[in-house]
């Protein structure tokens, strides 16, 4: 069967066809801001977190690959990738209903294995709603790549990063708002999570649902015999799930290079979403390592979201000038500025002394953050067979999620049995990876400057 060419859409259906990811971002904007405030107000000691977060890159390494290889096979009333981030949404939405909650289900002061019940129930929300996000998350990738020709794919992935940054500073931004604005608690007793959280999380479930649904009512996935007609597949090409396995070992050289890069990138990642919050309250706040339940804990929880909400509306902002810079340069080239700007950021947040002016370090990370989320993935989408990019784009997330997981079994003990549980340096480490990740970036076989065709 001969390729047609795919049709261009519209900046209107470009929108359209991530607008849910600003739902799903936001909902993952108030886990990775609020989690480990949670889980050290049900108790958990600071180098415990990174276990506790174990189960976020688990349930990714488990479900984005098992989500993307169905969705390239299915095709139903609803579409191909649809049936999939609408079911998330929805157990997602459950998701941030009952973490902040999760005290009210059992009795405060029973134990298990040494630690409290309600740290366990916490920990299984946690690892559910993370779940609901990765069934969600992974077809949004590969609805991009199905729906748009190569020549609007790094526009498509700046949209989709644009809307990301929208949603995540969205969900930062919920705690304190409610709070100063709006005049709801951040106080509360011991092992309760105050009501500006709780409110925050169910605000965040509806937004989510309701992009999500948006999406779903105004995208219109191509039907197979269109699919076929524009991505040159041939009926005969049949695949079994073992294939996932296959696809692995023949991944192209381009993406084996963009793995090493997404390695060192998340790695850091996951140390400055981790520790942030226990970094600033030590460090910049003056507590010791075992305050987790004082109002100046509380202040510097919400202030992070704010600073989380930063970085994010500068990627947001970045992302809809990114493409126009790779184009001015290459994307090679945008990558590795914007993950050194990232690197120093985080370095330097050592040196500020008053946590009002974090915001400065912030910007650094918002250009990492914009281009990690959008100039991988337009360097591999036309690199990798277009009737497998649902599963290939689940491979890809092997390079994000094991990171996650080496970093969340050592950054513990690194944390407590180094930097005896003030984890500000920990989170400067994370900024070397970011620069080694920029460095890595040179390997790819593009020109550093010269108009590259996305």
């Amino acid at each position: 069967m001969s390729k047609s060419l795919k049709p261009k859409l519209s900046t209107s259906q470009i929108w359209f066809l991530s607008f849910g990811f600003l739902g799903i971002q936001g909902g993952f904007a108030l886990q990775n801001g609020n989690a480990s405030r949670i889980l050290q107000i049900f108790g958990a000691d600071v180098h415990q977190l990174s276990w506790f977060w174990l189960v976020a890159p688990i349930t990714g390494l488990l479900v984005q690959p098992i989500i993307g290889f169905f969705s390239d096979k299915t095709w139903s009333a609803l579409g191909r990738r649809k049936p999939y981030f609408l079911l998330g949404a929805v157990l997602a939405f459950l998701g941030l209903i009952f973490l902040p909650n999760a005290s009210g289900l059992s009795n405060t002061s029973a134990t298990l294995f040494g630690l409290s019940v309600v740290l366990w129930i916490g920990g299984l929300f946690l690892a559910f709603m993370d779940a609901s996000f990765n069934i969600a998350m992974e077809p949004f990738r590969a609805l991009v790549g199905d729906m748009l020709p190569d020549e609007q794919s790094t526009q498509g992935f700046g949209v989709q990063t644009g809307l990301i940054g929208i949603g995540a500073v969205i969900g930062s931004w919920l705690p304190y708002s409610l709070t100063n604005f709006f005049g709801v608690s951040n106080k509360a007793t011991k092992g309760i999570v105050p009501d500006n959280v709780v409110y925050s999380f169910y605000i965040g479930a509806v937004i989510l649902l309701g992009t999500v649904l948006l999406t779903i009512i105004k995208t219109k996935e191509y039907p197979p015999e269109e699919f076929e007609k524009y991505n040159d597949v041939k009926e005969k090409e049949e695949s079994k799930f073992s294939d996932i396995l296959k696809d692995f070992a023949k991944m192209p050289i381009r993406m084996q290079r963009l793995g090493w890069i997404q390695f060192f990138s998340w790695f850091g990642l996951f140390t400055m979403w981790v520790y942030t919050t226990s970094a600033i309250a030590t460090h910049h706040y003056g507590l010791s390592p075992e305050d987790n339940h004082s109002q100046a804990f509380n202040d510097a929880g919400d202030w992070v979201g704010i600073l989380f909400g930063i970085y994010n509306a500068v990627s947001a902002i970045y992302a809809f000038f990114i493409h126009k810079f790779a184009k001015a340069t290459s994307r090679k080239f945008v990558h590795i500025f914007s993950l050194i700007a990232g690197g120093i950021g985080l370095i330097s947040m050592y040196s500020f002394n008053d946590p009002q002016l974090l915001w400065i370090p912030m910007i650094g990370v918002g250009l990492a953050w914009g281009s990690i989320l959008s100039i991988p993935y337009t360097l591999l989408v036309d690199k990798i067979p277009k009737h497998k990019m649902g599963v290939y784009m689940g491979i890809f997330n092997f390079f994000i999620v094991i990171p996650q997981i080496i970093n969340g079994v050592i950054g513990g003990p690194i944390v407590k049995n180094i930097f005896g549980n003030y984890p500000i340096q920990y989170v400067m480490l994370g900024g070397v990876f970011f620069i080694i990740a920029a460095l890595l970036t040179l390997r790819i076989k593009e020109p550093l400057f010269g108009e590259s065709k996305n």
